[in-house]
Formats: structure tokens, C-alpha cells, sequence
């Protein structure tokens, strides 16, 4: 346990700090799970759109708010559409 004033001062910081993190990261996380659960359950494009809207977005604002590092942000918003573009492919694509 500190004892100098300011060391108590951050500590208080650190902690009031985390608990908001935590409620950003969680918050994300459900809403890059609703996407893919929509993925999964077959839900169609059209229906599924606003869903990754939503999940985009919430990764952009932790970002916005420094919960995760811009690159970890694009990570996951990459990792996210590869896995609905993987499920989701366009009419009259061709694989190579």
C-alpha cells in the first residue's frame, strides 16, 4: 500500500481507470461476438451489416479513448472482416 500522497493518488487513478477500461473492452468484445455469431448462425448479409457497423465502431472508440493501441485496433477490425469475407463471399467471384 502507498504511502506517499501522490503515489495513493495514483493508484486511485490507475484503478478508476481500469474499471472503465474494462467496461469499454467488454462492451467490444460483445459486439464483435454478435458478429460472429451472426456468421456462424447463417444470418444473411443484408441483416448482418448494421452488426458489423456496430462492432467497428466500438472497436474504433476504445481506441479513440487509448484502451487498445491504434494497431491492435486495426488488427482486430482486419481479423474481424477476414472472417465475415471468409463466410460471405461476393456474387460471381471467382477463387484463384
Amino acid at each position: 500500500m502507498p504511502n506517499i500522497r501522490s503515489a495513493k493518488k495514483r493508484a486511485r487513478q490507475a484503478e478508476e481507470r481500469r474499471l472503465r477500461n474494462r467496461s469499454v473492452r467488454s462492451y467490444t468484445r460483445t459486439m464483435v461476438k454478435r458478429v460472429i455469431q451472426g456468421v456462424d448462425g447463417g444470418v444473411p448479409m443484408e441483416e448482418l451489416g448494421p452488426r458489423i457497423r456496430a462492432a467497428v465502431r466500438a472497436i474504433d472508440k476504445a481506441v479513440s479513448k487509448g484502451v487498445y493501441h491504434r494497431n491492435e485496433g486495426a488488427r482486430r477490425k482486419s481479423r474481424l472482416m477476414c472472417y465475415v469475407n471468409r463466410h460471405y463471399k461476393p456474387e460471381g467471384a471467382t477463387e484463384s
